[in-house]
């Protein structure tokens, strides 16, 4: 069987900085099926290639210089961060309905695994209604929110409704989706490589670098509003008052960063907050299991958009390290409050800094979360299990 797997996230080089979690799905399912991946062109990026036993073919829809739609945190942040991007979505759906056409056609595709209900839901509703090949669609959150739209809700219908299967990530976004239209939906999150996130992989050499000699409270995520970084540094003063020997690292990048520096500024907080921009997957497996603690206060933007699940809690938890969320979107899914973590109330710096603290003060308390936590997200959360109940949706359409 042969699956074509459309995204707009995924690595586009060895050692990138992407998401890869689309990648790591295909690969899985690429042990009982043939993979191919459709995704757009970005500068530095080959046109085609072999990852692994996944067959990636990028397109183009514009000049090299100006592709810049996707990646780098998303086509709704760049959007914004680029003034011509949304002029070149036409382009990138046109460009993306031609290549999945010509592709689906010439490989003899038997299915679509779309990710994200908009644009690339849209293309394989487009594709099938010229070829017949059924699609599974996934939706991230990230892509459901937005439909509050008008004219992205049309085509998100479409999207939904002409679909095989619409997976999505959490029970948050499963009820965001059928808002949208209510369609059949199976809650398949996405999952965790176990073997890659291990405690085992603890390395002090970071906190030597970056002169952490006490408690390292960590957070990792794109520097946008929906993560609530503001609210984590807000939070620092409290904690040092119980906890002078602490230090907050944030790992990532984004709109919010120069804002966030500002603050920390502001706070006279320059030498309890660090700052280490974007890392490696590799080193990223590191930071995890070095850190006492791992915060992830996201919150719902004005707009609606939030949590669609928390993946980096999964790669902490997987590490051995404590957790704390917010209660919004899909984080509750991850997040049973003191057997799996610690969930808090969104925007709320003081309840924060309580339980950054309770954590940090009772190890008792913090190596039964984390011993169960583990257990909890490899039953439920591990890849292997993940990819299991996709290949199962597959072979329904068959």
């Amino acid at each position: 069987m042969k699956i074509l797997v459309t995204a707009t996230t995924f690595p586009r080089w060895k050692g990138d900085t992407e998401p890869s979690f689309v990648y790591d799905l295909s690969e899985l399912l690429a042990e009982h099926f043939e993979i191919i991946a459709l995704l757009p062109h970005h500068k530095g990026a080959a046109s085609r290639e072999i990852m692994g036993n996944v067959k990636v073919i990028r397109f183009p829809y514009f000049f090299t210089r100006f592709e810049k739609l996707c990646y780098d945190g998303g086509v709704i942040p760049n959007t914004k961060k680029y003034w011509y991007a949304r002029f070149l979505m036409p382009l990138l759906v046109i460009s993306e309905i031609i290549y999945a056409f010509k592709i689906a056609k010439k490989a003899k595709v038997d299915a679509i695994h779309a990710h994200w209900i908009v644009p690339q839901g849209f293309v394989a509703a487009v594709v099938k209604k010229l070829t017949g090949i059924p699609y599974v669609v996934t939706a991230h959150a990230g892509d459901v929110f937005p439909l509050k739209n008008k004219v992205l809700k049309w085509f998100g219908k479409l999207a939904l409704k002409n679909a095989a299967y619409c997976t999505v990530n959490s029970n948050a976004t499963k009820q965001a989706v059928v808002d949208v239209a209510n369609v059949p939906i199976d809650i398949i999150p996405m999952g965790v490589d176990i073997s890659a996130f291990s405690p085992s992989k603890k390395d002090n050499a970071l906190r030597k670098k970056y002169k952490v000699e006490g408690l390292l409270i960590l957070t990792v995520g794109r520097m946008a509003e929906k993560k609530g970084f503001t609210y984590l540094i807000s939070a620092m003063p409290k904690i040092l008052k119980k906890l002078p020997q602490s230090k907050l690292v944030i790992i990532g990048d984004g709109p919010k960063k120069e804002s966030l520096i500002a603050q920390v500024k502001e706070l006279k907080l320059e030498n309890k907050v660090i700052f280490t921009g974007k890392v490696t997957h590799k080193e990223l497996e590191k930071w995890y299991p070095t850190a006492d603690v791992f915060a992830l206060p996201s919150i719902v933007t004005k707009g609606g958009d939030t949590e669609g699940l928390g993946v980096v809690l999964l790669e902490a938890i997987a590490s051995g390290t404590p957790v704390i969320g917010s209660d919004v979107g899909g984080i509750p899914d991850i997040i049973k409050h003191n057997k799996t973590g610690i969930l808090v109330p969104q925007k709320d710096p003081d309840k924060l800094a309580g339980a950054i603290v309770r954590i940090l003060g009772d190890k008792k308390f913090s190596k039964k979360l984390a011993k169960d936590a583990t257990s909890f997200v490899k039953e439920r959360f591990a890849w292997s299990i993940i990819a299991e109940k996709f290949s199962e949706l597959f072979r329904k359409i068959r």
